[in-house]
Parts: C-alpha cells; sequence; structure tokens
C-alpha cells in the first residue's frame, strides 16, 4: 500500500485518534505497563471492518518499537544485572510462545474471573502499602533472585501469551513484591522483557502478513515518543509518581475484565 492510498483510505480523524492514542499507551507502558490496554482497543474500535489478527499484528510492531526505545533508555540509567534479565527473558520468551499455543484449546474467558480476582487484590495491597516500591526491600542471593524470577517469568510470560494486556504490570508487582526491586527498577526491567515477549507474538503475525505497515510505522512513531515521555517523567517524578500511575492502570484493567465478564 503506498502513501496516497493509505491516506486515501483512512479519515484523517482516524488516524489522529489513533496517533494520540498510541502516544498515550507509550507514555503508560514506559512508566508502568499497560499500554496495550488502550492502543489495541483504539485499533479494535477504529476499524471495525479490519481482520482482528491484522489488527493485532499492527499494534505489535508499535507496541515494539515502543517498548525497545523505553527499554534502552532505563538501560542508560539503571543498571541491569543482564545474566539475570538474559534467564528471565528467556523463561518469559518461551512461557509467553506456549501461552500463545494454548490459546488453541483452551477457553481464555473461562480464566477471566481468576484474573479480576487478582487484580482486585493487587490493586487494594498496593494502595494500602503505602511505601511499597518506593525502596529495595530485599537483598536475595543471585542463585534465589533467578529461581523466583524465573518462575515469576514463567507465569507472567504465560499470560501475556494466553491474554496479553497488562502483561507489564503484572511483572512490575511481581519484581517488587518478590524480588525486592523498587517501582523504576521494575519497570525497566519489566520493559526489557517485555520486549522479548512482544517480539515473539509479532514473528508470528509478521510471518502470516498480518500487518498494515504504513499505520504500523505511523503508530509506532507515536508510541516511541509516548515512551520516551513516560521514562523521563518516571525518572523526574521518581517511584511514588510510578505507583499512582500503577493503581490508576491496574484499576482499568479491573473494570475492561470486569465489563468482560459481566456483559453478557
Amino acid at each position: 500500500m503506498d502513501l496516497l492510498s493509505f491516506l486515501g483510505e483512512y479519515s484523517t480523524i482516524t488516524l489522529v485518534t489513533l496517533a494520540l492514542l498510541a502516544f498515550v499507551a507509550g507514555f503508560l507502558d514506559a512508566v508502568v505497563g499497560g499500554g496495550g490496554l488502550i492502543q489495541l482497543p483504539a485499533l479494535l474500535i477504529q476499524l471495525p471492518q479490519t481482520p482482528v489478527a491484522t489488527l493485532l499484528g499492527t499494534n505489535k510492531i508499535a507496541a515494539l518499537a515502543g517498548t525497545s526505545v523505553a527499554a534502552v533508555s532505563y538501560a542508560k540509567r539503571i543498571r541491569f544485572d543482564y545474566r539475570l534479565l538474559a534467564l528471565l527473558s528467556l523463561m518469559a520468551f518461551v512461557s509467553a510462545f506456549l501461552g500463545a499455543k494454548a490459546v488453541t484449546y483452551l477457553d481464555s474467558n473461562a480464566l477471566k474471573p481468576l484474573i479480576l480476582i487478582i487484580l482486585v487484590v493487587m490493586l487494594v495491597y498496593t494502595y494500602v502499602k503505602k511505601d511499597l516500591g518506593h525502596a529495595p526491600t530485599k537483598q536475595l542471593s543471585p542463585t534465589k533472585q533467578a529461581i523466583y524470577g524465573s518462575l515469576l517469568a514463567l507465569l507472567v510470560g504465560f499470560y501475556d501469551g494466553f491474554f496479553g494486556p497488562g502483561t507489564g504490570s503484572f511483572f512490575v508487582l511481581g519484581f517488587v513484591l518478590i524480588l525486592g526491586f523498587e517501582f523504576i527498577r521494575a519497570s525497566a526491567y519489566a520493559k526489557a522483557i517485555n520486549v522479548v515477549t512482544n517480539l515473539s507474538a509479532l514473528i508470528v503475525f509478521v510471518s502470516a502478513g498480518h500487518f498494515i505497515l504504513p499505520l504500523a510505522i505511523l503508530m509506532a512513531i507515536c508510541n516511541m515518543l509516548g515512551n520516551v515521555s513516560g521514562t523521563r517523567m518516571a525518572f523526574k517524578r521518581g517511584n511514588g509518581f510510578v505507583r499512582i500511575v500503577f493503581l490508576v492502570v491496574v484499576a482499568l484493567m479491573i473494570t475492561r475484565y470486569a465489563y468482560d465478564i459481566f456483559s453478557w
């Protein structure tokens, strides 16, 4: 599709709306994850006649571009344990692949009530624990970090392949509670691992031709700009700001899943 055909097929309002929401999604993603709660629904609503697989592929291209930018930005300011990061990324990659495969055999809707309960517990616990994630709370040995982190990566990675929305938020809280990271460091690790899980899914969509390249490029640019802004804001405002955004994103996820469950 050339540029003139692309501009002729989609209205200006549609393109501007998708661009703005891609920016907002990128901003949220950079801070604490959850951008998929905005960007994918925007595509589904604005382009209802387009095959879902094509929209998923387009969304993944934009998300991967933005997440990669955020991961690089965090890497410049956060000192990663690259051996731990590589191990967790591998576990998440394999688990996300298995989760995507499981969708064809299991009814994902049957697990949504469980996800909703987990989200409510996450929201209440984070709200009550005012100091959660403001500073490192544990000093685990490298062996324990590898074991606990691998279990977390397997669980959340599977969720990413099976459901998807809010994966970054689950990683962030898991790193805070289980590994004792502060919120900003947890967000940094979540972004880096999200690059891997997004790439895993994108390979499938691109190989099957499920994407709209001009639209993906437009949204990728806006998503990257949002990620850059979100990363800068996270470092400027600190862990307290990240915690507030985390609570907002989890509340949005609860609303989304509650609607899915009770709208029948």
